[in-house]
């Protein structure tokens, strides 16, 4: 399955600080029907994420019926994306391992 979606980076300053891009209720729909098939373990669904020129392999995170797509600092860096940019991004959904 691929998946592409824009949205704002945000930070989540927990423990271990993070930046997101929420995917959109659309596509969480989507993702919802295939992450049984997919996830392994805590409902976190396998991707390789592309944002312009950079991919990376990851795993969205479930959060109140949504999922979480970690934008790793490398990502920024290399994209030049500051807290709250529009970015779009292309998922694809793998089985994990």
């Amino acid at each position: 399955m691929e998946l592409e979606f824009s949205g704002a980076i945000w930070h989540w300053r927990g423990p271990a600080p993070f930046h997101f891009l929420t995917v959109p209720d659309d596509e969480c729909d989507r993702l919802h029907e295939v992450a049984r098939a997919v996830t392994y373990g805590w409902g976190m669904v396998p991707v390789q994420a592309r944002i312009g020129a950079t991919t990376w392999q990851t795993s969205l995170w479930p959060k109140d019926g949504r999922y979480l797509l970690p934008v790793k600092d490398a990502v920024r860096r290399a994209e030049l994306i500051d807290l709250g940019d529009t970015v779009t991004a292309r998922l694809t959904v793998a089985a994990p391992g």
